[in-house]
């Protein structure tokens, strides 16, 4: 049964409880234009919905039902013991029918003949009927076995189905007494509607909020004993309960993008007239779910963009045909989950943007000075069409001009804690990207110090971290044009000093008598790196907003209370680039949307360069998630397969270097765990050291290399790559390693 169906019957059954319960109530108050009314409804939604999903004698009876309500509602009927008795039996044929639904797919063979033809003669009025004996005698009967027809069994959708479920558990076999046609089907489950439970929003709500609080008790609960070995086992079952309720309780908020995409045809087509424009609209990812409350922020945005691709993007068919392409545009929208994100896209192959035309505009209206207008790169200067009352549009009509629309998408996103990116290619199309959080309210972070306080920084924008040792604090850095850099793996990274940005007039230089390190951050198309001062373990953070006060430093997100009951504010990666001045990376999104990859960039794939016993190792850096310093005592067994409990689940430990084994039997030796993604789980890699991370170029031609195992050229030394694919708590047999001898060989 597909999730349209199953919301149908959903609907439709909790539409006939009200309908039975107002046909109670409508015997006693005969004249209540309100519970008549109510019934309609619910008869009315059961039809018009019927004839879309194709159920003909569903739509039928429903439409024969229908009829006689619409006399009731008009004042031309009044709702008397006969017609209520008519309208109870409707019911009960309706509710058969939906069974029959849920449990065949289908409407089954029942014949509704009888019913229909009663339900008929109930719209001709009393007065009508007194005259015909063979109406009033039908009338008279609560029956709606039609007079003619004595010898024929009742139909299944004419009787008045049994409350009980049938005992499907009692051995003796079952008489043969059904009517033909008619199933008996023990009833192992519920119905659909018997199996969900309609919540409101608030206490959903109240949930999350709840669950956030006791986040913040288990962090402080897991920090409190973590020197009690008593507490141990207690302190990481409730590590365990409070990551699955967490997630019980997200999924309850989770809703499919389809309920905002499911809008857009009638939008595309409304405006696609109206503008003289031939579109066809393709949709992908309407699976793809994202938290209740952040679908219904998007809605509007999404909106938005779709109305200015149509007005902006795509060219009437004329246009479109002079310059030789198909006068029927296309706009795609795109939802797809990456990581703690959901990205929803939109895509026109319409006329693009004029980078020119935005220039010339934005100079006009005083936005930048003719000098830097002309340093700008192309992405820096689209970013410009966010700007509030910025339109490039020649007249003002009743679908734009006025310079209201993107910077409503862009400021409804960023209210949510998301990013709006704009990529496009003049006479080939634009894309518009909002990346939004799967949710507001818990999030994975990184705990930094700066200035002797904590701050939270999102793990979503975090790349990676460099460590700097003291002896190399005063080479580290290099200086162009009073701007400082780190040469990382022979790239110039920009640097921004947290200390200097919170403290204006703080030297910017890195201790010499301490540890340094480096945040590599990636935040709308920026790439820098925040030099803090020191560490802590990462966390599940939860996510409370700001007083307006601190909102108007722009620096951060929210705030948040650490386990060790800690106050520390969360940084806005975005914010720290722009306030800091950093500039956008050049880079051609929509070229690579079409297929026009880089085939220099697909060869230098990054990795991570692990040791175990000895070995050498990568494995590639896009599918690494975390890297976790643990206790032995933290890996359990299943069978022979190290296990370990990662966010609520069961994490597959691959041991193939014998790290595990080599400190077996000391329950608090350190070990090192790399978290790894794999098609859509993840496994983990147990390593003696993390090396660092680097380049790797294809020892082998296109198309004869895995996507993950085989070798590496990494500092131009022959390094094996993990194959992720063979890490699994296999039943039986011996595992292939996850890694083989070859590097020792070769190297």
């Amino acid at each position: 049964m597909d999730e349209l169906t199953r919301e149908f019957l959903i609907e439709s059954q909790e539409g006939l409880d009200r309908m039975e319960r107002c046909l109670t109530d409508l015997e006693e108050r005969p004249q209540d234009a309100g519970l008549i009314g109510e019934i309609f409804r619910s008869v009315h939604t059961i039809k018009g919905t019927t004839g879309f999903l194709g159920f003909k004698r569903l739509e039928t009876l429903a439409h024969a039902g229908e009829n006689l309500l619409g006399q009731l509602r008009e004042g031309k009927l009044t709702a008397n013991r006969p017609i209520i008795t008519g309208l109870l039996h409707l019911l009960d044929g309706l509710r058969s029918i939906l069974k029959t639904i849920e449990a065949d797919s289908n409407e089954g063979e029942g014949e509704d003949t009888g019913l229909i033809g009663r339900l008929e003669e109930l719209q001709v009025p009393a007065q009508a009927r007194a005259k015909h004996p063979a109406h009033a005698r039908a009338g008279a009967t609560s029956a709606p076995v039609l007079p003619a027809e004595p010898e024929r069994a009742q139909p299944a959708a004419l009787e008045s189905v049994p409350e009980e479920p049938a005992q499907a558990a009692t051995p003796a076999p079952m008489a043969p007494v059904e009517a033909e046609g008619d199933q008996v089907r023990p009833r192992a489950q519920g119905t659909a509607a018997e199996s969900t439970l309609r919540v409101d929003v608030t206490l959903l709500n109240r949930m999350m909020n709840l669950v956030g609080e006791l986040v913040l008790t288990r962090n402080q609960v897991l920090q409190a004993t973590s020197a009690d070995p008593r507490m141990t086992l207690l302190s990481r079952r409730l590590d365990m309960v409070t990551a699955d309720l967490r997630e019980s309780v997200m999924k309850a908020r989770m809703q499919p993008v389809s309920n905002i995409f499911s809008k857009m045809p009638r939008i595309v087509r409304d405006l696609s007239q109206s503008l003289g424009r031939r579109v066809r609209l393709q949709v992908e990812g309407q699976d793809t779910e994202l938290d209740k409350s952040l679908l219904e922020a998007i809605k509007d945005p999404l909106t938005h963009a779709v109305r200015n691709s149509l007005d902006h993007g795509i060219e009437p068919p004329d246009v479109r045909e002079s310059a030789g392409k198909d006068p029927e545009g296309t706009l795609k929208l795109r939802a797809a989950q990456e990581g703690s994100h959901v990205i929803i896209e939109v895509y026109d192959d319409g006329a693009g943007i004029c980078v020119e035309k935005i220039r010339k505009k934005a100079v006009e209206r005083g936005l930048i000075t003719a000098q830097r207008a002309a340093r700008q790169s192309e992405r820096e200067l689209l970013q410009l069409i966010f700007v509030p009352g910025f339109s490039t549009a020649a007249a003002v009509t009743n679908v734009s001009g006025r310079g209201v629309g993107m910077d409503v998408v862009r400021t409804n996103v960023e209210k949510i804690g998301g990013k709006v990116e704009i990529d496009s290619r003049a006479g080939k199309g634009t894309t518009l990207r909002m990346r939004i959080p799967l949710t507001l309210a818990i999030i994975p972070a990184l705990i930094v110090r700066s200035l002797n306080q904590s701050f939270a920084l999102p793990q979503g924008a975090l790349s990676e971290l460099v460590h700097i040792p003291p002896e190399q604090a005063a080479a580290a850095i290099e200086w162009i044009e009073n701007a400082p850099l780190y040469r990382l793996r022979g790239k110039l990274l920009p640097l921004v000093f947290l200390d200097r940005l919170l403290m204006p007039g703080v030297e910017h230089k890195m201790a010499a008598e301490r540890d340094n390190f480096i945040a590599v951050l990636d935040a709308d198309g920026r790439r820098f790196g925040l030099v803090v001062d020191g560490l802590a373990d990462p966390e599940e953070i939860v996510v409370k907003p700001l007083s307006a006060v601190l909102k108007t430093i722009g620096l951060f997100s929210g705030a948040t209370v650490l386990g060790n009951a800690e106050l520390a504010l969360i940084l806005d990666p975005g914010s720290i680039a722009l306030k800091a001045g950093v500039s956008m990376r050049e880079e051609d999104a929509v070229r690579a949307n079409e297929g026009e990859t880089d085939a220099g960039a697909v060869a230098a794939l990054e990795y991570l360069l692990v040791e175990a016993a000895g070995r050498q190792a990568a494995v590639p850096l896009a599918d690494v998630l975390r890297i976790e310093q643990l206790p032995l005592s933290r890996i359990e067994y299943i069978g022979y397969r190290p296990v370990l409990n990662f966010e609520g689940q069961l994490l597959p430990v691959e041991d193939s270097g014998g790290v595990l084994a080599a400190v077996e039997g000391n329950p608090q030796a350190q070990i090192i765990v790399v978290v790894c993604r794999e098609a859509n789980r993840h496994v983990g890699i147990a390593v003696s050291h993390v090396l660092d991370v680097a380049a790797g170029g294809d020892l082998f031609e296109a198309g004869t290399a895995q996507r993950t195992g085989g070798v590496t050229l990494l500092k131009n030394r022959v390094t094996n790559v993990v194959d992720l694919g063979v890490v699994a708590p296999l039943p039986a047999g011996e595992a292939q390693p996850a890694w083989s001898e070859i590097g020792e060989t070769v190297a």
